[in-house]
């Protein structure tokens, strides 16, 4: 039996609901090395996580500051030193606490400039005797007193140091780190404020100024505007929608984005980007709406990439990369989703899927989900439902990961290139 080696990452969001960093987690062995377990087993952890980081540094860590747990074996490894310091923060447990030689190690990398997190803080005069070591202080709101929090927040405040709270898996104890006044928070109930309705038609300014440069060419590529079209949920919905209206008239409604193209044709694609560059906001979507798109776009990625792997499947890779693209529509466009879907050309088993959750594209979808929040055991189980090979599903994830950062970090750079400059003020 090949056993389940999965990495994950769940955000870090501070009090606003900014995303601050990423929490690594990891799965190996049939054991969990998660945010808030360091320990177990350090040989299979170590096995775990270096094996396969040391073939995707890029993908894990690059251009986001990221939480990750170290063992003892990884820090006299020097593990750490695959990653930037500006991109990580090794974060450590009681068995690296207690360990005279790691200490040591723990040390040397802070003078290197990798800044520290100890997680799983606990009030007792082991952890207060290196508090001063670290940047971060971790604190688990599921297992630790009030009394004790409170206390732990003012003492590493007046250190200067930043108080996170981990296991957050409720709303209670989602209120609760409001009220303790820590810094940020990360845990399962976090993650899911992610998906909170921010309620905006706009879509991405860097994402119609490359439309604007794409479709002005003396030779338009196709191609290329249906990539960047893609990377983005609303222009995905607002195009799909409007080639299917009344006014187009299909015999054959359009079922993704190329057709749609096509279908349309250049000039009244051109016609169709200036008309959504008057509608839109001058201010453009904020971070959470950047966030959701981003999101809609990975698991749309990872939608398409499983679908590859999974067996008797009833959808084209096309229409599980709109399943997953589509799947935060409701939280984007001020409707519910049963009617944002209930106009599309999907097959109606990616509706199903998206409302339900129901039949193998559920399956696929909910898949997904489990990834993102690092349910180990109902991965496994979607995995073997689906027929897809446990072993391949971690580093499809991360090539998803890898692909998304890369084109939305150049979907980024080509916006702020291509934006207009401000213009001057009228006189008085």
């Amino acid at each position: 039996m090949i056993s389940s080696k999965y990495i994950v990452r769940q955000p870090v969001k501070d009090l606003k609901g900014t995303i601050i960093g990423y929490g690594i987690q990891y799965y190996g062995e049939n054991q969990a090395y998660a945010a808030d377990e360091a320990g177990g087993n350090e040989f299979a952890a170590a096995d775990t996580i270096y094996s396969f980081l040391t073939q995707n540094t890029d993908k894990v860590l690059k251009g986001s500051l990221n939480f990750m747990t170290f063992t003892t074996n990884l820090l006299m490894k020097q593990t750490p030193k695959l990653f930037a310091s500006s991109d990580l923060v090794i974060q450590v447990g009681e068995d690296v606490i207690i360990h005279p030689l790691a200490m040591r190690f723990l040390e040397r990398y802070a003078r290197e400039g990798y800044k520290l997190a100890v997680n799983d803080f606990q009030f007792s005069p082991r952890y207060f005797s290196i508090i001063d070591k670290f940047d971060y202080i971790k604190i688990n709101f599921q297992t630790a007193a009030d009394v004790s929090i409170r206390n732990i927040v003012e003492l590493a405040h007046s250190m200067g140091k930043k108080c996170i709270a981990i296991g957050v898996d409720t709303e209670e104890l989602y209120q609760k780190a409001f009220i303790m006044e820590v810094d940020a928070m990360e845990g399962l109930w976090v993650a899911e404020k992610l998906l909170t309705a921010v309620h905006s038609s706009s879509f991405l300014q860097s994402s119609f100024f490359q439309l604007m440069v794409a479709i002005n060419r003396d030779d338009p590529d196709v191609d290329e505007i249906e990539r960047i079209i893609s990377m983005d949920a609303v222009l995905t919905y607002s195009l799909l929608k409007i080639v299917n209206s009344s006014y187009f008239a299909l015999r054959n409604r359009a079922t993704d984005i190329h057709q749609a193209i096509v279908v349309m044709g250049l000039g009244q694609l051109r016609q169709w980007i200036y008309l959504l560059g008057t509608n839109n906001s001058e201010e453009g979507p904020d971070a959470n709406q950047e966030e959701f798109l981003k999101l809609s776009f990975m698991r749309a990625s990872f939608c398409s990439a499983l679908m590859k792997l999974a067996k008797d499947m009833p959808i084209s890779q096309n229409e599980a990369y709109l399943m997953g693209m589509f799947s935060t529509l409701n939280y984007l466009i001020a409707a519910p989703l049963e009617e944002i879907l209930a106009d599309l050309p999907i097959a109606q088993e990616v509706k199903d899927a998206l409302l339900f959750h129901s039949g193998r594209c559920g399956e696929l979808y909910d898949l997904v989900l489990s990834y993102e929040r690092a349910d180990w055991k109902v991965i496994g189980d979607l995995a073997e439902a689906l027929e897809i090979p446990v072993n391949l599903l971690t580093n499809t994830y991360f090539h998803c990961l890898g692909d998304v950062n890369n084109i939305w970090r150049s979907l980024m750079e080509s916006g702020e290139d291509m934006a207009p400059a401000p213009s001057a003020p009228a006189p008085q």
